[in-house]
C-alpha cells in the first residue's frame, strides 16, 4: 500500500457502545496493525440533541479495556485534531460553499411544513417524495429561485439548508473492499442536506471532510452505511479529493429468527451487548468475561481466517486478518459460543491470576484468615478451574474448601449413608489419625491398602467420605481435597457428620 494506512473509529456519543461497534472498531485496528498504520478515533457528535454525558468517555473505557487502544484521538493529538466534531465546526461551511460555488450544491429554503405536505400528497397517491432532478425545479430553492431573490433571503437571514446536486442519467461505478463492484443509477438518489443555516453541518459533510483532513486511507465501517456510499464518493469527486477504499462490514444477527443483534435480544436471552455496564445494562467486564474472550469471538464473526483455528491472540488477529476474507452477509451472534471461548481463556489464565480474581469473591463470605491467604486460594482455583467459564462460578465449585458444611445434600445422603456407614467411617478416623504425610499420594495409598485389607468395597467407603468433607457428591480428586483441608479438618468434619447423619 503506497500511502500509510490511516483507518478511524467514528462513534456518535449517544449512548453506551454496542458489540458491534467494539467489533468495527477492532477490524479497524487490525487492519492499522497489520499494515503498520495508525488507529484514529473520532467522536461524531453534530447531533447535539442525542448527546449523552459520559458517552465519549464510555467509548474510551471500552476500547482500553479490550485492548484495542486508539492511537490518535481525543486526548491524543496525532497533528489532525481537533477529534471531535462538534470542536470542528468551523470548517465545514467553507466546503458547503465551495460545493455551491462549482455547481454541485444548492440553497434549499423548503419550511418543513412544505415538504411535509409533498410527502403526505404523494403518499396518497401512492408514491414515495424523493427530493432529486425530477421536482427540484418546482420546489423553492437556488435552483427554482432567481440570483437576486436568493441572496435576498440568505440577507434576511432566512433558514435554509444546503442540498447536493445529485447529477441524473449517470451510472455510478463503486467499489468495496468486501462487497467488490456496485453499480448505483444516480436517477434513483435524493439531493441529500449537507448543511444547515445553523452552521451544523449533516453526518455526511462532516464525515467526508473529516476523513479527507484527516487523511483516512480506508474506512471501514457497518453495513448500514452501504446506502451513503454514493453520495459520498460524489462528494468526493465534487470536491477534486481522492477517495479512501471503502469496506462495509456485515450485520451481528440475532441469535434466533431474522435481524440485527439489538439490545432487547440480550436481555430476553440473558447475555450482554453491551462491553462495559452502562445504567441497568451489565457489560461483558462486570459480567465476567476476559477482554482477550471478547476480542477472539468477536474477531470471528464475519471474518474467516481460512483455516479451521477458532482461538488467536490478539497479535495472531493481526497477522491473520485480511478484509478480504470477511464475509458478504450477516454473522449470527452464538451466546454459548462466546461462553466457549472465556472459559477457554479462564483455563489459559495462571492460577495466581484468578486466585487474585477469586480472593475478592472469597472475602465477602465469612471465611477464616488461614483459608484468605493467597497461596491456599491458589490451591483451590488449581483443583476446581477446569469446571469453570467465568471465575463467578468458583465459589459454589469450592465453597466447602472455606466453610465446612452444616448440611448434607438430602438426596445423597439418603443414597450413601447406610447402616453400616457409621461404623466404616470410625474406623476410617483410626487410619487416618497416625498419618504424618497427608499428601494426597500417600493419603489414597493408605487409605486404599486399608479398604482393600478389610476386604470393603469402594462404593461403602469413598461416596460417603466425599459427602462428610463436601456436603454433596461434587469437587474433585477427594484426596486431594483432603490434602488441602488438612488432617485436622477433614477429620473434623467426619467426626461432625458422625454426629449429625447417625
Amino acid at each position: 500500500m503506497a500511502s500509510k494506512v490511516r483507518v478511524r473509529f467514528a462513534p456518535s456519543p449517544t449512548g453506551p457502545l454496542h458489540i458491534g461497534g467494539v467489533r468495527t472498531a477492532l477490524f479497524n485496528f487490525l487492519f492499522a496493525k497489520k499494515h503498520g498504520g495508525t488507529f484514529i478515533l473520532r467522536i461524531e457528535d453534530t447531533d447535539q440533541n442525542r448527546y449523552v454525558a459520559g458517552a465519549e468517555q464510555y467509548i474510551i473505557d471500552a476500547l482500553n479495556w479490550c485492548g484495542i487502544p486508539f492511537d490518535e484521538g481525543v486526548g491524543k493529538d496525532g497533528g489532525h485534531g481537533p477529534y471531535r466534531q462538534s470542536e470542528r465546526k468551523s470548517l465545514y461551511k467553507e466546503y458547503a460553499l465551495q460545493l455551491i460555488e462549482n455547481g454541485k450544491a444548492y440553497y434549499a429554503f423548503d419550511s418543513a411544513e412544505r415538504l411535509d405536505f409533498h410527502r403526505k400528497d404523494h403518499e396518497e397517491k401512492g408514491k414515495t417524495f424523493i427530493y432529486n432532478w425530477h421536482n427540484r425545479l418546482k420546489l423553492d430553492n437556488s435552483l427554482s429561485l432567481m440570483p437576486e431573490e436568493v441572496q435576498k433571503r440568505l440577507k434576511n437571514g432566512e433558514d435554509y439548508v444546503i442540498r447536493f446536486l445529485t447529477p441524473p442519467d449517470e451510472k455510478l461505478n463503486l467499489k468495496d473492499l468486501i462487497r467488490g463492484d456496485i453499480e448505483i443509477d444516480t436517477n434513483v438518489l435524493d439531493d441529500k442536506v449537507l448543511f444547515k443555516s445553523d452552521g451544523m453541518p449533516t453526518y455526511h459533510l462532516a464525515n467526508i471532510v473529516d476523513d479527507h483532513l484527516m487523511g483516512i486511507t480506508h474506512v471501514i465501517r457497518g453495513e448500514e452505511w452501504l446506502p451513503s456510499l454514493a453520495l459520498h464518493q460524489q462528494l468526493y469527486n465534487a470536491l477534486g479529493w481522492e477517495a479512501p477504499k471503502f469496506a462495509h462490514l456485515p450485520l451481528i444477527m440475532k441469535p434466533v429468527g431474522k435481524g440485527k443483534l439489538s439490545k432487547r435480544d440480550g436481555e430476553k436471552m440473558g447475555f450482554p451487548v453491551f462491553p462495559l455496564s452502562w445504567k441497568e445494562s451489565v457489560g461483558y467486564k462486570e459480567s465476567g468475561y476476559f477482554p482477550e474472550a471478547v476480542i477472539n469471538f468477536l474477531a470471528l464473526l464475519g471474518w474467516n481466517p481460512g483455516t479451521e483455528q477458532e482461538i488467536f491472540s490478539l497479535n495472531e488477529l493481526v497477522d491473520t486478518f485480511s478484509l478480504d476474507r470477511v464475509n458478504k452477509s450477516g454473522a449470527r451472534f452464538d451466546p454459548e459460543k462466546t461462553k466457549w471461548y472465556n472459559q477457554h481463556y479462564l483455563q489459559q489464565a495462571s492460577n495466581e491470576d484468578l486466585a487474585t480474581l477469586f480472593l475478592s469473591i472469597v472475602e465477602k463470605h465469612n471465611v477464616s484468615d488461614t483459608r484468605k491467604s493467597k497461596a491456599y486460594v491458589t490451591e483451590v482455583v488449581s483443583l476446581i478451574k477446569e469446571r469453570a467459564v467465568f471465575v463467578s462460578d468458583f465459589w459454589a465449585l469450592s465453597d466447602y474448601f472455606f466453610i465446612a458444611p452444616s448440611s448434607y445434600n438430602e438426596k445423597a445422603a439418603k443414597k450413601q449413608w447406610k447402616e453400616d456407614t457409621s461404623h466404616i467411617m470410625n474406623q476410617l478416623l483410626t487410619v487416618l489419625e497416625p498419618i504424618d504425610d497427608f499428601s494426597s499420594e500417600n493419603t489414597e495409598l493408605l487409605v486404599k491398602n486399608w479398604i482393600k485389607e478389610n476386604e470393603l468395597s469402594f462404593g461403602k467407603v469413598m461416596p460417603p467420605l466425599r459427602l462428610v468433607l463436601v456436603g454433596d457428591m461434587k469437587g474433585p480428586h477427594i484426596f486431594d481435597i483432603m490434602q488441602l483441608l488438612g488432617k485436622e479438618e477433614s477429620m473434623a468434619r467426619i467426626k461432625t457428620a458422625l454426629n449429625t447423619l447417625s
